[in-house]
């Protein structure tokens, strides 16, 4: 399936939205080393294998493959890893982690694609200085990716191209709002161009944006819409940094991050990762609207269509106002994911990726 520059994702619950982009956050797990431990995470292997039917003469594994264009660069890279379940009588590794089969990264310069890493079982073939694929001279083990172990090596430009392409990928699958949340907390004061995925350093990226860019002007305009008027107050920082919010009702209080509602502190974490001073090449957000009023879905869709202009975004909701606003705003329409044979699809897709219009449907 190709990505346009903003992609709604809608469907009950249960069909597989999240998974969507839970794939390629497992692709940005293997180049960063951490694919083992995030399956492991989630309930090994044995949750995260397909559950429907399935032919006995095929390998049972876990496939993934991406394609990213990197316009700077001019390349296209594709990665493909593909893992599955350790061996009964085998010795290495352990029984919930996934064992790596097979892997292959190449990139497009111009009309042909250059294999650059090749992986079967622990041994690697990598395109060498000579442009020849030759032996790497150490195995991977059976958890581990090659890709990363070559990224870290140094000596591999378009692997560590790659790896810098998708660390930059943010996946924010939901703010905790508790009395705890990172959110609501003061965070060291460091510069901070991007939120990271838990919101911990986000006094951090408004202060970035406030005292470094010193250009809150859109961040502004966007929380007076939600909030009524209310205002952002991002002091200079000390040894930390901090923020809060004045409301009209309220000229002289400042509001810490404490006080306020699960909806307003969920909406400044959705804007400083849509507003930060640097923009992260995919943002992905799941279902944006929890606690939130209708009152703040538009200026929240006005923050997705601007962020749209820098980063491509990805969005899965349930909230029909949201997605008509940004539909809206975008120009592009939502894709609605089903359940098909006991596999989440999208309605309307061929085996193509192409998907049909609305007077195809």
């Amino acid at each position: 399936m190709d990505l346009a520059g903003v992609n709604l994702f809608i469907g009950e619950n249960g069909v597989g939205k999240s998974n969507l982009y839970r794939a390629l956050q497992l692709v940005q797990a293997a180049v960063r080393g951490s694919l083992a431990h995030e399956i492991a995470a989630e309930g090994g292997m044995a949750s995260a294998l397909w559950s429907g039917p399935r032919r006995p003469d095929k390998n049972f594994r876990i496939k993934l493959e991406v394609e990213v264009l990197d316009e700077d660069r001019a390349v296209t890279f594709r990665y493909r890893v593909e893992a599955g379940l350790r061996p009964p009588k085998a010795a290495a590794g352990f029984e919930f982690e996934p064992q790596v089969k097979e892997e292959e990264f190449s990139i497009t310069t111009g009309t042909r694609p250059v294999t650059m890493m090749k992986r079967q079982g622990p041994g690697i073939m990598v395109r060498g200085e000579q442009g020849r694929m030759e032996e790497y001279p150490e195995q991977a083990m059976t958890s581990e990716t090659a890709i990363a172990l070559l990224s870290d090596a140094g000596r591999y430009p378009e692997i560590g191209a790659f790896r810098r392409v998708t660390e930059g990928w943010r996946f924010f699958h939901g703010f905790r709002t508790d009395r705890d949340s990172p959110l609501r907390l003061p965070c060291l004061a460091v510069t901070s161009p991007m939120l990271d995925e838990d919101g911990a350093n986000i006094a951090a990226v408004f202060a970035t944006m406030a005292h470094t860019r010193a250009d809150t002007v859109d961040l502004d305009r966007a929380i007076a819409a939600a909030f009524d008027g209310a205002t952002l107050h991002v002091p200079e920082p000390g040894e930390y940094a901090s923020f809060g919010l004045t409301f009209p009702n309220f000229p002289q209080r400042i509001f810490q991050p404490r006080e306020l509602s699960d909806g307003q502190i969920r909406f400044l974490g959705l804007a400083a990762a849509l507003m930060s001073y640097r923009q992260p090449p995919l943002i992905a957000l799941n279902e944006p609207e929890t606690s939130l009023h209708p009152d703040m879905l538009p200026p929240l869709a006005g923050m997705i269509e601007a962020a749209s202009r820098t980063s491509q975004i990805w969005i899965v909701t349930h909230a029909q106002q949201l997605t008509a606003e940004v539909e809206r705003r975008t120009g592009i329409r939502a894709k609605r994911v089903i359940r098909r044979d006991s596999a989440t699809w999208i309605e309307g897709m061929g085996l193509s990726g192409e998907i049909a219009d609305d007077d195809d449907l």
